[in-house]
């Protein structure tokens, strides 16, 4: 049966279990998108915690397609060094080391979210249309030839994304940045080959997927996050879902990381636990397609059902492991899969002793002494 801690190989890649770490912004570089210190110890602390994989976060192609000053970036060869140290450190550790590549479009140029601040670009933005994201500034709709530039964006950040040693890509197509600004009719009105009908909403995230899969080769896997559904009357909706789906695997896609929303702030979001599986498992049924689960997964039994039951092939948390990094360790405890979660030898005197200990009370044997 597969479960929790079964591997999970994707074009050759292998993940130890089917836990991931969903890529959390952290908009903590000076203004020149290399990666700091926090990057290190955030993404280090969670693969040293028995993660299969960890993806850092949004990391701009360009840096116009930042979405605070202190955002990630790979848009030049400078900033490979810094990619090479995260992804190394997290590999060592243990995990693949995945990232996700993004343009924040509309929703560029801001503060960092815990600053209150009005909006007040730093840089132009632009988007699939000229229409506002809420109480943000409008962005100017983007010429044929600055469309015809980002996928060759995308290609050269994945490329570069690949030299640093980075194991796994992923396409940020959700929460109302620039490939979902094209994809949903509530923020592309263009009446050109760019907008109008779901063919022409749909023509650049896949130009996109296809020039990343041209630069990284066959070998490589590849994700596509996107928002499901947009939680608007009249927006994207999971049935597009499923048939772009359908069309980025046949572009090379390997794996649809499925969330929701993020498009407008009159979402109507129907909040609870797991409230996003649904979304995936539809994906996952009517495209036939490995998925990825995420939204308010917080329980390793919650978990476990997922994917025993088929409704997902990998589980990505977030919030969950900001509040315990060590949570995959944990959850192998409490689903009896002690033998499937890696120690450091630097943590096995800890680890190891609770480990056995929880081994030894379901078969009987006597304690170990501490």
């Amino acid at each position: 049966m597969t479960d929790l801690f079964s591997p999970l190989t994707i074009r050759g890649v292998t993940l130890a279990n089917r836990i991931g770490i969903s890529p959390m912004c952290q908009y903590c570089c000076d203004d020149d998108g290399r990666p700091t210190d926090w990057h290190l110890a955030h993404l280090l602390q969670r693969a040293i915690g028995g993660a299969g994989m960890v993806m850092a976060e949004a990391t701009a192609v360009t840096a116009e397609g930042r979405i605070t000053p202190g955002d990630l970036g790979l848009w030049e060869d400078g900033q490979i060094a810094g990619h090479a140290r995260l992804a190394s450190a997290i590999e060592r550790a243990g995990a693949v080391p995945a990232i996700q590549i993004a343009h924040a479009g509309r929703k560029a140029s801001r503060a960092p979210a815990w600053i209150d601040a009005p909006a007040d670009p730093g840089w132009e933005i632009v988007s699939a249309s000229n229409l506002p994201m809420g109480h943000f500034a409008a962005p100017r709709p983007m010429t044929e030839e600055e469309i015809l530039a980002i996928p060759a964006a995308f290609a050269a950040t994945a490329r570069r994304a690949v030299q640093a040693g980075w194991k796994l890509i992923e396409l940020h197509g959700a929460h109302g940045y620039l490939l979902h600004q094209f994809l949903s009719p509530i923020s592309n009105t263009r009446n050109d080959r760019w907008g109008g009908d779901f063919e022409g909403r749909t023509r650049l995230p896949l130009a996109v997927a296809r020039a990343v899969r041209e630069a990284v080769g066959e070998g490589f896997p590849l994700l596509l996050r996107i928002s499901h559904t947009d939680w608007l009357e009249g927006g994207w909706t999971t049935e597009e879902s499923v048939e772009l789906a359908r069309r980025m695997q046949a572009a090379g896609v390997d794996m649809i990381d499925v969330s929701s929303g993020g498009i407008d702030p009159a979402q109507k979001i129907v909040l609870g636990p797991g409230y996003q599986v649904p979304g995936a498992e539809a994906v996952k049924r009517g495209a036939g397609v490995l998925v990825a689960a995420v939204g308010l997964i917080t329980e390793p039994e919650q978990a476990q059902a997922i994917i025993t039951e088929g409704r997902a092939d990998l589980v990505l948390l977030a919030r969950a492991t900001l509040r315990d990094p060590y949570w995959p360790m944990r959850a192998a405890v409490a689903l009896g899969r002690v033998d499937a979660v890696r120690s450091p030898p630097q943590y096995d005197r800890a680890w190891g002793t609770i480990a056995r200990m929880a081994m030894r009370a379901e078969t009987g044997e006597p304690m170990p002494a501490l």
